[in-house]
């Protein structure tokens, strides 16, 4: 087909989708929400999986924790953990000498306290005790000053290394290293500033946070011996189901829990809270897919129907361009054009607009940016293969139109 009689049936087409534009703009809002959606869960699905992966190198790596209680269900979705007092740093030195697959471990305790810094006063602020290890474990380091070091844990100083949003509401621009805080009514010398973590897996924000020596934190702050929690660093990834397996029959046994016993202590690998988060994000992505499906179908049968009424109100110039000696095929591609035209304005339409609101979205959710080549060019093959398939039974039909039979009526 010569280029000519391919601008004829662009011209004859777009003339035609005019009469009937409202019709045409409702065929192209289907295929533009399934181009839409495609693009929108396709970046997002690729953007969370890339956090996925940062969220667990920023837990540490191959992290056990063991919590003091249990989790337990309130509710659909509502997880809350159990108080309880057994677990101690006599655990902790246990777990490290009976299991040899842990490389390395630190006990915690976490309390919240009121903070305050001149005039300026912060409630519920979370301290945590923690042993000069810590930022190894949990890959979590002071970016300013120093950490706590063994020599503060052993003496019991009141040296504290504050996260990046306490310094921000707290300080301002002023340097906090050296100046005193008041944690609950005990002064604490600033000696460090941790670098900015964000948020961890369940959306706490990981930087509100001030950490304190152990030793000071039990017997200044809390007078107690049991702590918080233990995270357990395992010297390869295979071995921490093995080692996880390990801890709670070496605390069971060193608790006395009999045989049928609830235990007073939870072993979470963050990996199995990760796959849990992945999968409740598969199921979203499968959701956000069957949207665009639907999407796409209406659209399709948008252009079907839209086809077919363009074939009936178009039965004379049919017939007239037959008797002039176009072919069955110059009739067939001039409809399969005018539904790819509707079908290619939804989709192009569907990817601008999805690559815009994916970059805007994950800017505002703060997630890091992906743009999945691969979701646009499914969903961009997407719109126009619906435009094809929704031409194909309207371009038959209109081939079926005798001219003699049309001229006659």
């Amino acid at each position: 087909m010569d280029l000519r009689r391919i601008l004829l049936n662009l011209k004859i087409a777009r003339r035609s989708l005019a009469q009937f534009k409202w019709r045409t703009a409702l065929a192209v809002l289907g295929v533009f929400f399934g181009t839409f959606s495609l693009i929108i869960v396709s970046n997002l699905s690729g953007s969370l999986a890339v956090k996925t992966e940062q969220e667990i190198d920023s837990l540490g790596k191959n992290l056990l924790i063991v919590r003091s209680g249990i989790v337990r269900r309130v509710g659909a979705g509502t997880p809350l953990m159990s108080q309880a007092t057994n677990l101690t740093p006599e655990d902790a030195r246990a777990i490290r000498d009976s299991i040899p697959a842990v490389a390395d471990l630190s006990a915690a305790g976490y309390r919240t306290f009121p903070v305050r810094y001149g005039s300026v006063s912060l409630k519920g602020i979370l301290i945590g005790g923690v042993e000069p290890n810590f930022q190894d474990i949990r890959n979590f380091r002071a970016r300013e000053g120093s950490f706590i070091s063994e020599q503060d844990n052993l003496d019991r100083n009141k040296v504290a290394v504050l996260g990046r949003t306490v310094v921000e509401k707290l300080f301002g621009d002023e340097d906090p290293i050296g100046k005193y805080i008041l944690i609950w009514r005990v002064p604490f010398q600033v000696i460090g500033v941790m670098e900015e973590k964000g948020s961890d897996v369940s959306g706490a924000d990981q930087d509100n946070q001030i950490f304190v020596p152990l030793q000071t934190f039990l017997k200044v702050l809390v007078n107690k011996t049991n702590v918080s929690n233990i995270f357990v660093q395992v010297t390869r990834d295979e071995l921490i189901s093995p080692a996880k397996t390990d801890i709670e029959a070496l605390l069971r046994k060193r608790h006395k829990t009999g045989p049928g016993q609830s235990d007073d202590f939870a072993v979470i690998d963050m990996k199995d809270v990760l796959a849990l988060k992945a999968q409740a994000m598969d199921l979203i992505t499968v959701l956000g897919r069957i949207a665009a499906a639907v999407s796409f179908i209406i659209g399709g049968l948008g252009i079907l129907s839209i086809m077919i009424l363009i074939v009936n109100e178009r039965k004379l110039e049919i017939g007239i361009r037959r008797a002039v000696g176009s072919r069955k095929r110059d009739i067939v591609l001039q409809f399969l054009i005018e539904s790819s035209i509707i079908s290619l304005a939804g989709g192009m339409i569907g990817v601008l607009s999805g690559a815009l609101i994916s970059i805007i979205l994950l800017r505002v959710l703060r997630y890091p940016f992906t743009l999945s080549l691969a979701g646009l060019a499914i969903a961009f093959g997407a719109s126009v293969l619906v435009g094809i398939l929704a031409g194909i039974y309207p371009s038959k039909k209109a081939t079926q139109f005798e001219p003699v039979d049309i001229l006659r009526t």
